[in-house]
């Protein structure tokens, strides 16, 4: 009881920004950096297989179709794999050593880019992406872990969203610039230099001034330090004897947690559904509504800017619920996890039924589709740490990795689906099953999610080992 008053207390007294802000400014950043290395390549293809048409002083090659798609998915190849395997060696190592390492080896890497393709043609480009993806497969179990350990309960989806919005901020900026900067006179080798370039200037910033912990950061006020951990008291048990870097992996537990397994579906069905719009949804404008939004840099980041905003306004709506306390911290998952994804499932069906001569409605509808899906940070994303603060980076891997797998089958069935590009009632089918996943995953979660800290959380400890008490085990 006197540690609850307490807690409430510093909740009250700390009203302004403190170092636990900064550090989730430094994580926008990262993912920042991390999705616009990501998405670079999408747009600089076009220009290194056209240079005559874009900037012709430039390198250009004559990669065909299929080769330019095994390019784009071969960064997914790595970036699955490391998915499961990074959560663990954040928890061991620590998530700050795991996110600096994988973006600055990926930086550098992404600025011999051009080098690659003029020595070693496509295939070494590909090799290069799937280093990259390896690298990159560590960035989000590594910022779950880094939030696990920063963020109080009550901050949490708040702080979360803030960090995660780096996601489309960075594609936003990728796409608005890409063109500009392959036709200008420095062309498209330098949307690879200026991207990696940028990525190696967060690194050392990162390396200076980030921590992966309150117990680790020299500049926290005690106040802060406190609030932090106070906070987070509540939401372990206190028997634990390990410090949380020493606590068994309780693998078994996570895959007989109803919980987690229906985690496990919400993150697979949002990524079948947003990977079908970014993959896709050109392709049906263009065949189907004969506009391709491809060619126009600000309507293909419109979509982005939207679910960008959104973001905000969910988290302000988000926060404005929990400070006065109108609902439990399990319907605000499940509320906002709904908005995210049955929202977008009425909106996709609708756009199945757009005539070609209703452009305008349809990315009006596809801004609102993919806008919506900004509340999914409120939901699924930020369960994970709700199940378990010890666990939450393995735990995110583990559903990362599940939901990129079918990132990477999503684009393949539309494939199968889609034999002629020009019949609106295939293309009417695709839609109809990303719905439908929208669904069955988001009534799976709504009826077996859960959002308190699970027994799991805190494993028996092995015998024999040093069981010095921490405050940083305390989550």
């Amino acid at each position: 009881m006197v540690t609850t008053v307490k807690n409430r207390r510093f909740e009250d007294e700390d009203s302004g920004l403190g170092i636990r802000h900064f550090q989730i400014f430094l994580l926008f950043f990262a993912l920042t950096v991390a999705y616009a290395l990501r998405v670079n390549l999408s747009v600089a293809v076009v220009a290194m297989t056209d240079a005559a048409s874009v900037n012709p002083d430039f390198p250009e090659y004559d990669w065909s179709e299929q080769t330019k798609s095994l390019l784009l998915s071969s960064f997914f190849w790595g970036y699955v794999i490391t998915q499961v395997p990074a959560g663990q060696l954040a928890r061991k190592y620590g998530g700050k050593v795991m996110l600096l390492s994988g973006l600055a080896v990926c930086s550098v890497l992404n600025i011999l880019t051009p080098i690659c393709a003029r020595i070693g043609g496509w295939q070494l480009v590909c090799a290069l992406r799937v280093v990259e993806g390896l690298c990159q497969g560590v960035v989000f179990p590594s910022t779950h872990t880094i939030l696990s350990q920063w963020a109080p309960p009550k901050e949490r989806a708040t702080l979360g969203t803030c960090a995660y919005s780096g996601n489309q901020f960075g594609t936003i900026i990728m796409l608005a610039t890409s063109g500009v900067i392959a036709a200008s006179p420095i062309g498209w080798p330098s949307i690879f230099y200026i991207s990696g370039g940028i990525g190696c200037v967060w690194a050392v910033v990162y390396f200076f001034f980030g921590a992966g912990s309150p117990q680790e950061c020299k500049s926290i006020s005690a106040e802060e330090k406190k609030l932090i951990e106070m906070s987070q008291a509540d939401e372990v048990s206190n028997d634990q004897e390990l410090p949380k870097e020493l606590l068994p992996t309780p693998w078994l537990s996570f895959f007989t947690s109803p919980a987690f397994l229906v985690l496990i579906v919400a993150h697979s069905v949002h990524n079948w559904g947003f990977w079908t719009l970014l993959t896709e949804i050109p392709s049906y404008m263009k065949n189907i509504l004969g506009k391709d939004i491809k060619s126009n840099a600000l309507l293909s980041a419109l979509p982005y800017v939207c679910m960008f905003a959104m973001s905000f306004v969910f988290s302000s709506i988000s926060a404005q619920l929990n400070n006065r306390n109108c609902i439990s911290r399990v319907t605000s998952r499940k509320l906002f996890n709904s908005i995210g994804l049955w929202i977008p499932m009425v909106t996709l069906i609708g756009l199945a039924y757009v005539n070609p001569d209703q452009s305008e409605v349809a990315v009006v509808l596809l801004c609102f589709t993919v806008g919506m899906n900004g509340a999914t940070y409120l939901g699924y994303n930020m369960n994970h740490i709700d199940l378990s603060p010890n666990f939450a980076g393995i735990l995110m891997g583990i559903t990362n990795g599940v939901a990129n797998i079918m990132s990477i089958i999503a684009p393949l069935i539309v494939g199968f689906i889609v034999t002629n590009e020009h019949d609106p009632e295939q293309w009417r089918i695709v839609f109809f099953i990303a719905a439908a996943f929208y669904l069955v995953g988001n009534t799976l979660f709504v009826i077996f999610g859960k959002a308190n800290v699970q027994p799991w959380n805190d494993p028996p400890a092995k015998p024999r080992r040093n069981s010095t008490p921490q405050v940083e085990s305390q989550h």
